[in-house]
């Protein structure tokens, strides 16, 4: 028999009315009513009520315990009077009456209270994180973050997956991120690279003749924190499959992902089977190529309207002629609401740094007609060119933002989100899943105006590749995908490039000769001249698939141990000063910047 305790906090029904019992925990609430103490224990299931009355000789001294002493007691079931039972908890027809406590691990003040999921400064909750950790809330959001990987690991072996580890000390990559660089002590002046992800031992994995591979991999970048994304550290389901086309990725994690969110979560799917949308399609509908689809809003190029005689809005015609484009947005059944609402868009738009949205409501009173500030500038023929491109009808609005493309994008992408907010079209209780597929192989970079890859280095680009016209780089696709939910990145993936002569073509686009590739590359080049089958994988984010069944805008609220903006652990001080001898050991020594 355990001696700290016969049932957990969770366990105890009014089927064990009067036994004696056992239980251990942490006093996570009080109560004193003056002859009778009331005490919540909590432990890792639940919480029991317990009571003690003043004339217990233990009274006194567990009436001034502290909050969040673990204690044990004994005690007998009683049952609650029906008025007292608390439906809230699974223990709330019963309570425990105490006879006797007993304390195991004493607590100082406490530096923020633990039964309340008030919110507190984030320095304070990192600092006393395994005090944070105790809160119901995020309690609760690491369990479920523990069952979702269990249930994801059962799914992958269910899908005839086998799991590996890859390593953690690694070569660094000219792709990607900032690599965590660690000195190697046996080969002075060289370093290993904590990974960005198993990209290339998966492959290699692949080319081994294993056929399905998955792990829940670490991964480490040195980038700043966003919202979605933690410095550092996070994990991703990788996994990899040989002898695939796209479309067989795509079953496989649609599967698993619709499994995996109505396991966890009552909210609905608006798809059992994800729309497909190409990366330039993505671009001119949403302005991002990570969009809601809970959100109907749709953008639309209107830039021909521009160059129309009936239209006399010069400040737009101009632009359009040197080059800008016209993009826009239409709202349903508008008409009615107030000047504040379309002058509050405006102002926003302002407010992040934009030049403004431009507006007009489309009116029918005898003649078509466009109410609003600009609305004069268009003629009824005009109006009705715009209807048709827009799918408008009477009672819409536009909303209007004219600039250079990738300006565009941005407001636009932020207008349509905004807007929809504003008119409450977004359903909380929806997971709206799609892919973003067709991306471009290549990029022009907009500082230094040289050609690189836009995505996955190691993809296979589309089209017949014996006669692959590699003159014109930035018009080549590749089988490159990302799936999104809710306007949240998931995952990046493709089908990969297991030809050596077509990857060196491709890298020397990227200004990467031969040599440059065997030396960054070596392990990999040089196994997928030994035989290489079509392979291609995907590796969702554990740490946003949690965050999205958690209901959280915060990766840390489902991150046991996370870092700070600064990428600092504040509980553990880390990253840390090292003494002299460990830098001598590694043959380093430091020159730290003024």
């Amino acid at each position: 028999m355990n001696k700290y305790r016969t049932h957990n906090c969770s366990e105890l029904r009014k089927k064990d009315i009067g036994n004696t019992i056992s239980l251990s925990g942490w006093i996570n609430k009080k109560r004193d009513h003056g002859n009778l103490l009331f005490i919540d224990l909590r432990d890792n299931y639940g919480i029991t009520q317990c009571i003690i009355d003043k004339g217990n000789k233990n009274f006194l001294d567990l009436e001034k315990t502290q909050l969040e002493t673990v204690i044990k007691i004994e005690g007998k079931v009683v049952n609650r009077s029906n008025e007292t039972i608390n439906k809230d908890i699974k223990t709330g027809e019963i309570e425990v009456a105490i006879d006797k406590f007993e304390i195991l691990g004493t607590c100082k003040e406490l530096p923020m209270p633990v039964f309340s999921d008030q919110e507190y400064a984030e320095e304070i909750r990192l600092k006393y994180r395994f005090l944070d950790l105790r809160r119901k809330k995020i309690h609760e959001n690491i369990i479920l973050r523990s069952k979702v990987i269990s249930f994801i690991r059962d799914e992958m072996i269910k899908f005839g997956f086998l799991e590996f580890q890859t390593p953690i000390l690694t070569s660094s990559s000219p792709e990607g991120a900032r690599d965590f660089l660690v000195p190697s002590r046996l080969n002075p002046g060289k370093f290993y690279a904590l990974p960005q992800a198993p990209q290339q031992f998966k492959q290699l994995i692949m080319v081994s003749g294993f056929d399905k591979y998955f792990q829940i991999a670490p991964c480490f970048r040195d980038e700043d924190a966003r919202a979605d994304r933690s410095p550092g550290e996070f994990y991703q389901l990788d996994l990899e499959m040989s002898f695939v086309e796209q479309e067989d990725i795509f079953n496989v994690v649609e599967k698993l992902l619709v499994n995996t969110f109505k396991k966890f979560s009552n909210k609905k799917l608006m798809y059992n089977k994800f729309p497909k949308i190409s990366y330039l399609d993505a671009m001119l509908m949403y302005g991002t190529d990570k969009p809601d689809l809970r959100n109907p809003l749709i953008i639309n190029d209107i830039t021909e309207i521009f160059t129309r005689d009936d239209v006399s809005f010069e400040i737009f015609k101009k632009l359009v002629k040197s080059g800008s484009k016209v993009r826009c947005i239409s709202t349903k059944n508008t008409k009615d609401k107030p000047r504040s609402f379309f002058d509050g868009i405006d102002k926003w738009a302002k407010d992040e740094g934009y030049s403004g949205l431009a507006y007009f409501t489309i009116e029918k009173d005898g003649e078509l007609s466009a109410k609003g500030p600009i609305g004069k500038f268009f003629s009824k023929e005009a109006i009705m060119e715009i209807m048709k491109k827009t799918n408008s009808e009477v009672g819409d609005s536009i909303f209007l933002a004219c600039g250079k493309q990738k300006e565009l994008e941005k407001i636009t992408s932020q207008a349509r989100d905004k807007i929809a907010n504003e008119l409450e079209l977004i359903d909380d209780n929806i997971f709206a899943f799609c892919w973003i597929v067709d991306y471009p192989m290549f990029e022009r970079d907009e500082i230094t105006n040289n050609i690189k890859f836009s995505h996955n280095p190691f993809s296979m680009p589309q089209g017949d590749l014996s006669n692959k016209n590699l003159e014109n780089p930035l018009d080549i696709l590749a089988y490159q995908y990302d799936i999104v939910c809710n306007g949240i990145e998931l995952s990046s993936g493709a089908i990969r490039n297991h030809k050596p002569e077509l990857m060196y073509k491709l890298f020397s686009i990227a200004g990467y000769n031969k040599n440059q590739v065997d030396e960054k590359f070596t392990g990999m080049i040089n196994a997928l001249s030994y035989g290489a089958p079509p392979h291609g994988g995907i590796a969702p984010g554990i740490d946003r698939i949690v965050m999205l069944l958690a209901n959280e805008k915060n990766i840390r609220e489902v991150t046991m141990f996370p870092m700070n903006q600064n990428a600092q652990d504040l509980m553990m001080n880390a990253p840390s000063d090292v003494d002299e001898q460990q830098l001598k050991e590694l043959n380093l020594a430091l020159k730290i910047k003024k």
